[in-house]
């Protein structure tokens, strides 16, 4: 028998069906297989320490303190919590995308020229 703190993990699907496995020490980094609640709990944490429930708390908080509930509730958390709104995210992939391509189109012609240049300077020496 082992210890509660370890655990049987089947390391091969085929291997579950021939009852063979590999015990470990039941830590979040070495268990292959978590319960749907300790991967809630680390979620949970993980949240907690990156500030998110922090800024969630706060935005809530906000809107229920609001004198007037706001038309779009989820407009507002996203002005609360600073993104943009109304702006057109696709339309601004490809002005981004077509910005890139001039971007080339204009180094390969300043090299171009600066090739150009490097030529008629070295005709000029000779």
């Amino acid at each position: 028998l082992l210890p509660a703190s370890y655990t049987c993990v089947p390391v091969r699907p085929a291997w579950r069906s021939q009852g063979l496995c590999v015990c470990a020490a039941e830590t979040s980094s070495t268990m292959a297989y978590q319960t749907p609640d300790s991967k809630k709990e680390e979620f949970r944490k993980y949240l907690e320490k990156s500030g998110v429930i922090d800024a969630l708390t706060k935005v809530l908080v906000g809107l229920y303190e609001e004198p007037e509930r706001p038309p779009n509730a989820v407009d507002y958390i996203k002005r609360y919590m600073g993104a943009p709104t109304g702006i057109d995210v696709d339309a601004l992939r490809q002005e981004n995308d077509n910005l890139k391509k001039e971007r080339e189109e204009l180094r390969a012609t300043i090299d171009e020229l600066n090739s150009r240049l490097t030529e008629d300077k070295e005709d000029d020496d000779a």
